[in-house]
């Protein structure tokens, strides 16, 4: 394969002196060389067109041996020098220390089109960062990475990409729900990409362990290569940088909330230093509407990183950097401010994005009103969020209550539980929106579209990625493609997979994989 490979963070930033891969504290250093390890007998499962075409392969180099070997670690890029990462982070609140990558590997950098792609192995084997885990990935949790981080990037989600998904041969023991009991399933691995995989925990490891030096050479790295917009110089540059960062954070939470994404695991380490989403672990996709739903069993308790905790949390986690940045500013004050502006900008950038999913051209007195009373009424029944929007768009101006309740009534999970209060809460908050479109100079049509833009009509739920690894399991691959190619295009109607558009089956409510995930899922 003749790839434009122009490595820099394994280039221009410390390396651990250390080239034994054993498990332990890796001090002075952003990364340790590790070799992948090899597997038994690799299988091609998936190939992402769009992402071939990115870095530059053509399609028919992906059906290479070479290709093969390299996507599942059995052959190194020439000139190239595989690494692990050194980071660490805040897990559930509290400061756990260096992690880094205990089942990736960074394999090379390659330029495209003016385009940088880092690209990641996860699941090829230990690093020092594995701690008591042996580095492998599982086919089940493979797949679901594959499929949404591709299917994130094509409803318009700031996100990490996939470029492959194999089999590698091996067999990985698993205790899927950690309950004492587990068992051997077919390893895996996916090949990530991305501009690079810098999250916050990066920086914090450095600032705990005060390595100030490799602090700001870290900073200075990621803002040359990754955010050239940023041409100030001293404290204001890291300042800069912050403020940058906490916008992208922004923008990237807020389309989680407007597709219904709830990341599961919003750990510093798992947060991304371009405001990408990164580590898709236990995720899911809201089925009924509902504020307080987390898709993670470690979290079942706390639900601290519930759907309707995700803007809090993206500030929760911006303080820490903000302390890990401290040492290259040493002003407290000014990034306090820009902290302080944190709330503001979400709450206006949410009702923007609300604005755009209601049909809405301009936000109007009584808008906000309007908004928070339809959160209110979505969760007084179960009511599924995807279909619920969608529908919305088909609503004419001219719709009285009960022809505009018929063209949504589809969205809820028990027909039979909207009557009484529940109902006038409905006819209450769509006599409000039905007036409010009267005052809109858009015509339905035109609405519609805008709607149609901003609100999915086909999400990855876990219970369709979850019968894609039951068929996979078997060694069927087929509905991982046909899940692929639908959401490549999740906006348009796509008749031939109209199938899709339900709601959550009901064996699927409480079925591993298809409700709560473990963090091993």
């Amino acid at each position: 394969m003749k790839l434009n490979i122009q490595d820099t963070f394994n280039k221009e930033l410390p390396a651990d002196k250390i080239l034994e891969n054993s498990r332990r504290q890796v001090l002075d250093a952003c990364f340790s060389y590790v070799i992948p390890k090899k597997t038994s007998n690799p299988q091609l499962i998936h190939v992402s067109e769009e992402m071939l075409a990115a870095i530059g392969i053509p399609s028919k180099e992906a059906q290479s041996e070479d290709f093969l070997k390299v996507i599942t670690g059995n052959l190194i890029l020439e000139n190239t020098h595989p690494y692990a990462m050194c980071y660490g982070g805040h897990q559930f609140g509290n400061w756990a220390g260096q992690l880094g990558d205990g089942r990736a590997i960074n394999l090379t950098e390659i330029v495209h089109n003016k385009q940088r792609w880092a690209l990641q192995l996860k699941g090829t084997g230990e690093t020092p960062y594995s701690r008591t885990a042996d580095g492998l990935a599982v086919l089940r949790s493979s797949i679901r990475e594959y499929l949404c981080s591709e299917a994130m990037y094509h409803v318009g989600v700031p996100t990490t990409r996939a470029l492959s998904l194999s089999l590698s041969g091996d067999e990985v023991l698993r205790d899927v729900m950690y309950n004492g009991n587990p068992a051997y399933e077919k390893g895996a691995i996916v090949c990530r990409a991305s501009q690079s995989f810098i999250r916050f925990g990066n920086f914090e490891i450095l600032a705990a362990r005060k390595q100030h030096l490799i602090l700001k050479q870290l900073a200075d790295y990621t803002i040359q290569h990754f955010y050239a917009e940023i041409t100030s110089e001293g404290k204001e540059k890291y300042l800069d940088f912050f403020t940058e960062v906490r916008n992208r954070t922004i923008d990237m939470i807020i389309h989680w909330q407007r597709v219904g994404f709830v990341h599961g695991v919003m750990n510093t380490d798992n947060m991304s230093i371009l405001g990408q989403t990164i580590d898709y672990g236990p995720y899911g996709w809201l089925e009924g509407y509902d504020l307080g739903w987390t898709p993670n069993t470690t979290d079942a308790q706390f639900k601290r990183y519930r759907y309707g905790n995700q803007g809090y949390i993206g500030l929760w986690n911006l303080f820490q950097l903000a302390n890990a940045l401290y040492p290259l500013i040493e002003d407290a004050d000014t990034l306090q401010e820009i902290l302080n502006e944190y709330n503001t900008m979400y709450e206006e950038r949410y009702l923007e994005m609300k604005k755009f999913k209601l049909g809405l051209t301009t936000l109007d007195e009584g808008d906000k009103e309007l908004i928070d009373r339809l959160e209110e009424t979505l969760q007084l029944s179960e009511t599924d969020m995807t279909i619920f929007y969608r529908n919305l768009s088909t609503i004419s101006s001219e719709d009285n209550f009960n022809t505009a309740f018929d063209k949504i009534k589809d969205a809820f999970y028990s027909i039979n539980e909207i009557e009484g209060e529940i109902k006038t809460h409905w006819q209450d908050w769509f006599d409000r929106y039905l007036s409010r479109l009267q005052k809109e100079s858009l015509s339905d049509l035109d609405r519609k579209q805008q709607m149609d833009s901003v609100n999915p009509k086909y999400v990855l739920r876990n219970y369709m990625a979850q019968l894609a690894i039951d068929k996979a399991d078997k060694g069927d691959y087929s509905l991982i493609n046909e899940l692929y190619q639908l959401l490549k295009k999740p906006y348009e109607e796509q008749p031939k997979y109209q199938q899709w558009f339900t709601k959550r089956p009901e064996w699927a409510r409480h079925k591993v994989g298809c409700s709560m995930l473990s963090c091993s899922s």
